[in-house]
């Protein structure tokens, strides 16, 4: 499977923001996104799962060695650094009308409480309303619901900063346990984090997408070269 991004633009009134991004992504690995604040990573997310309209270019998907095809929503799982959820509901509630309204895709039986404790949720806590919980439970309870649905492609914006160091390992392994069977992308500052789960590093810099040669991962001067494409010039400027 792969996911194709052609070209993509988007401006907002007169400033661009993505200027012919372009990259594929396979099946099997995860990608770190990194940009600085303000290079339009969380736009390219919400412009790939159609949030927001595009400017121009294209997203396809290929699979099973089919030809291309435009994605649609049943695509793209997208999860936001700050939580959507109704605060009226219980966090049982909501992963239970979650599973409830996505059965045909999700297609197995979901056993919720077992969900709960796979991201270290107290069952008390399952039973409180959503607006009672911290951003970092809310962030749990979020992630599950995609963990869940398991999207063919899973985008997380910052996934791990509202975290304790015991969940983020937990979370961390959860998202390597996917990544054979599917396409997973995620932002991060945090350079530590995205040598530790990343099999490639895409950049995202005056609004083109790029790669650094996955063999340098691991070098000592990682972050040296990560800060030397970040603060290259614009070579149209």
């Amino acid at each position: 499977m792969k996911l194709n991004v052609i070209n993509l633009e988007k401006s907002y009134d007169t400033k661009p923001v993505l200027t012919g991004a372009s990259y594929t992504f396979e099946k099997g690995k995860i990608y770190g996104l990194l940009g600085r604040n303000g290079a339009g990573k969380t736009t390219m997310f919400n412009c790939l799962t159609e949030n927001i309209p595009l400017d121009g270019g294209e997203v396809t998907i290929e699979e099973n060695g089919n030809a291309p095809r435009q994605t649609t929503v049943d695509d793209i799982g997208f999860v936001f650094t700050e939580p959507h959820l109704p605060e009226f509901m219980t966090g049982y509630e909501f992963l239970k009308y979650f599973i409830d309204i996505n059965k045909d895709k999700i297609g197995r039986p979901i056993d919720i409480q077992h969900e709960f404790s796979t991201v270290d949720f107290q069952p008390d806590d399952c039973h409180k309303l959503i607006k009672e919980y911290s951003h970092g439970m809310q962030n749990k309870v979020q992630l599950l619901a995609f963990l869940i649905l398991q999207p063919p492609v899973i985008l997380l914006d910052e996934p791990l900063t509202s975290f304790d160091v015991v969940v983020a390992l937990q979370i961390k392994n959860l998202i390597k346990s996917l990544k054979n069977d599917h396409i997973i992308i995620f932002s991060t500052h945090i350079l530590e984090l995205a040598q530790d789960l990343c099999d490639e590093i895409v950049i995202l810099h005056n609004g083109k997408l790029s790669a650094l040669d996955s063999s340098k991962l691991h070098d000592k001067d990682f972050e040296k070269q990560i800060v030397e494409m970040l603060t290259e010039e614009n070579a149209d400027a």
